[in-house]
């Protein structure tokens, strides 16, 4: 089976990353799912935004954690990458638009946080507040377990970056390997979601192995690649 495309922020490469506008190309350009990473405002929000701080991605400074989103919305998240000017997208838009378009959303909840496992609380409250097809994601085993209580009948991938342990715990029902380690390891990849898989021989490679989810920051490219290299037994 061809693995599932899953936009990494959007289709990030063509819009600036984590704006509705990425995500409506993703979806346009034919995503199988979103993908997206969490951080939490001084004032209990959850928006989505990658790094610590938001120098990188708007017209702004300083750190998610030590701003309010009143104050996060002063600032422009759009024009950076060369798009129309947006406001910081809180997680709840991004639930309502996934909810309205039935596309499955992956939440990364990034740390460390000042509270420990807030993040991971307020996640699972906003949760019940919309049905969304849902995949929570961490780097963090800690944060995995945590989610996992709280909601256990949501999904979750526990990522992988420096190491790929040949077994997972059981509150992970995905193993989520950087690309690097499928090529470090030439006998896994199968059902695993894999990121962040941008390149042609990446992406054949992922197929090879079976992998069940690819995050790209490139939808409409990988999907074309992935039809290339079909054969003509394969689905």
């Amino acid at each position: 089976m061809s693995p599932e495309v899953i936009a990494h922020r959007g289709a990030s490469t063509r819009r600036p990353e984590h704006t509705l506008a990425a995500y409506e190309l993703a979806l346009r350009q034919g995503a199988d799912g979103l993908e997206c990473d969490v951080r939490l405002t001084r004032d209990g929000h959850l928006v989505c935004v990658h790094d610590r701080t938001i120098d990188r991605t708007s017209g702004g400074s300083g750190a998610v954690g030590a701003m309010t989103l009143a104050e996060l919305r002063r600032h422009d998240f759009g024009s950076w990458h060369g798009g129309e000017p947006a406001e910081v997208l809180t997680l709840a838009a991004l639930l309502a638009f996934a909810a309205d378009h039935g596309t499955r959303l992956f939440v990364e909840t990034k740390h460390p946080v000042r509270r420990r496992g807030a993040v991971e609380r307020r996640l699972a409250e906003e949760l019940g507040r919309h049905r969304v097809d849902v995949v929570m994601m961490s780097f963090s085993v800690f944060a995995v377990h945590r989610f996992k209580q709280l909601r256990p009948e949501v999904p979750t991938v526990l990522l992988y970056d420096r190491l790929w342990p040949r077994t997972r715990p059981r509150f992970a029902d995905f193993a989520g390997p950087g690309v690097h380690l499928l090529k470090r390891h030439p006998d896994r990849g199968e059902g695993v979601y894999a990121w962040t898989v941008d390149d042609p021989a990446d992406i054949a490679l992922c197929r090879e192995r079976g992998v069940r989810f690819l995050a790209t920051n490139n939808p409409e490219e990988t999907r074309r690649h992935l039809a290339d290299n079909l054969t003509p037994d394969q689905p």
